[in-house]
């Protein structure tokens, strides 16, 4: 069979197997997919695909194993036919269109998965969990190597040889599926130490149920529309929800800008315009964040093709026993401190707690969730001056961009965020650029996250404004109304501003987590709106550079705020 367009002198299309796995260790928790691409003729490893998910599901976890391991058979033939073997009985019988699929977050996964191969190329077949050693091997590392701080690298990788696929003389079997040449031969236990003991790193798994209890599935319902086949709608905003992300790669690095004035209560130690206290630095509970790559890492091997994208080195491997701790939850490789594990630990806890479904029923489905950093110092943080989006718009200082780097070693420890949403001030872009390189994603730029425009009063201090402008500061103060002197921006019109921004973001980013680079009104907005507050409670909250924040909205139109001002990652 050849695929659509291919050249008939070419002859008969490749046959690839696609294995495919995913496990999250507490459901929702830590979660990794592994993805093997192989060669159906000969059992030829092709291509390998792993990356750490941060905190989601397992079965949102065994889906984005299958789109990857789809995705790296289409790098190296797109004409080809693909046979998936997986050890999700969920998945096979959803994506074979046998079972209804009922959950919001598996539908745009079910299908992206069928959009990556034209129907009827691509059948699926369900086999034991010991059949699918390669790709679960592969999962396991790449959570072993999120809960140490890194990406996987396929440079460090033994899943291939651990399930005796290594490059050279193999015998296929079951219709050159499978691969036997006994080249692993005495490295089951080992590998089973090196990775966490794969067998462990999720709930047991039986073939007829599936493993997320929110998920009922139906085996005599006809499939939805978005089940394979379906080729989804690309209005949708839930069949793409990172969609925009890729749209603003060219902002890392980008200038910085200012931070916000004394006059909203957000200098360290400074009063307030209302009386209330400075927004000195109060500390929070952890906060979450993520390392979710772009594209994950990938490896195509046998000459296929150019290494796919991959992260960073992993440097020296770990012993077994630190590979061990790894892989039952615990940070750090061989010789890290007994602290330096507790607040890992302490990590990997906030973040579960922070992407828990709160109090809502279970079939409303995980809440979009936006973390929500505030930029880091600028010049004129310190000096506690109005800094707008009507002024300078000055870059980070020194002082701001280790708060960066600090927030971006925090997130990518800690897990969970799969996009990156800054204002289009300098600021902003150069905070959201040094985390984005961190996590291995893009950045999308928002106008609506933008500081409100102060006016005349951009660059100056609270006092420099009651001195000048009396009248015009206790109005402001007065009322939400209010503009600044010279036609600034309202706090009624930032508000309105960032409700139509956080409808839009939710519909985009719909069950995902999300970290929004912005600044102190729009943030404490956030906020304010999702406490159902009054205008004044703009001037009674505080909120540090580079601190973190997380609101979640959930399908019913409810939100929960989960975080405020934390800056426990700056210590």
């Amino acid at each position: 069979m050849t695929g659509a367009g291919a050249d008939p002198e070419a002859g008969p299309a490749r046959e690839f197997v696609v294995e495919a796995d995913g496990g999250s260790r507490g459901n929702p928790g830590p979660a990794g997919y592994g993805a093997v691409v192989l060669d159906a003729a000969t059992g030829e490893t092709l291509a390998e695909a792993a990356e750490y998910l941060g905190v989601v599901t397992n079965n949102v976890a065994e889906y984005r194993g299958l789109v990857a391991g789809l995705r790296a058979a289409r790098e190296l033939d797109p004409d080809a036919t693909v046979r998936v073997r997986m050890d999700s009985k969920l998945v096979v019988e959803q994506m074979s269109g046998r079972w209804k699929i009922k959950h919001p977050d598996m539908k745009p996964l079910a299908a992206e998965a069928a959009r990556v191969f034209p129907p009827g190329r691509v059948t699926y077949e369900w086999i034991p969990r010991a059949e699918n050693k390669h790709a679960d091997r592969l999962a396991n590392e790449a959570m072993d190597a999120g809960a140490r701080g890194e990406r996987w690298s396929p440079s460090t990788s033994t899943a291939d040889l651990d399930t005796g696929r290594s490059a050279g003389g193999r015998t296929a079997t079951d219709g050159g599926a499978r691969a036997g040449s006994g080249t692993g031969a005495g490295t089951g236990a080992a590998s089973a130490a090196r990775t966490g003991a794969p067998g462990a790193a999720r709930p047991p798994a039986e073939p007829t149920v599936p493993a997320e209890p929110t998920m009922p599935a139906e085996p005599t319902t006809p499939a939805e529309p978005t089940a394979p086949g379906a080729t989804g709608s690309a209005a949708d905003p839930t069949a793409a929800p990172g969609a925009s992300a890729s749209d603003t790669a060219g902002t890392r690095g980008a200038e910085a800008d200012a931070g916000p004035p004394a006059a909203r209560g957000d200098a360290t130690g400074t009063p307030g315009p209302a009386g209330g206290r400075g927004a000195g630095a109060v500390e929070g509970q952890a906060a979450v964040g993520g390392a979710r790559s772009a594209s994950g890492g990938s490896a195509v091997r046998g000459g296929a093709g150019a290494a796919g994208p991959a992260g960073p080195e992993a440097g020296p491997r770990p012993d077994a026993a630190s590979q061990a701790a790894a892989g039952s939850g615990a940070p750090g490789s061989a010789g890290s401190s007994t602290t330096s594990q507790a607040a890992a630990s302490a990590d990997v806890r906030a973040a579960r707690t922070v992407a828990s479904p709160g109090w809502g029923p279970p079939d409303m489905g995980a809440p979009a969730t936006f973390v929500l950093l505030r930029h880091g110092e600028t010049p004129l943080t310190p000096q506690k001056r109005f800094s707008g989006s009507g002024g300078s718009d000055p870059s980070l200082s020194a002082a701001g961009r280790e708060q960066a780097e600090k927030v971006a070693a925090s997130l990518a420890r800690r897990g969970t965020v799969q996009a990156i949403v800054a204002s289009p001030l300098a600021r902003t872009r150069e905070t959201a650029g040094i985390v984005a390189a961190r996590l291995g994603l893009e950045v999308a730029v928002e106008d609506g996250l933008r500081e409100t425009d102060f006016g005349a009063w951009e660059g100056l201090t609270f006092g420099e404004v009651r001195e000048r402008y009396p009248d015009d500061l206790n109005a402001w103060l007065s009322s939400p109304d209010a503009e600044p002197t010279g036609g600034g921006e309202s706090f009624a019109a930032t508000g309105a501003r960032v409700a139509a921004t956080r409808d839009r973001l939710v519909a985009a980013y719909a069950g995902r987590t999300v970290l929004l680079v912005s600044h102190v009104t729009p943030i404490k907005t956030f906020v304010r709106l999702a406490l159902g507050a009054p205008p004044e409670s703009l001037f009674r909250m505080e909120l540090s550079a580079a601190s973190l924040s997380a609101v979640a909205y959930y399908a019913d139109g409810g939100a929960s705020v989960r975080l405020f001002n934390d800056t426990s990652h700056l210590r």
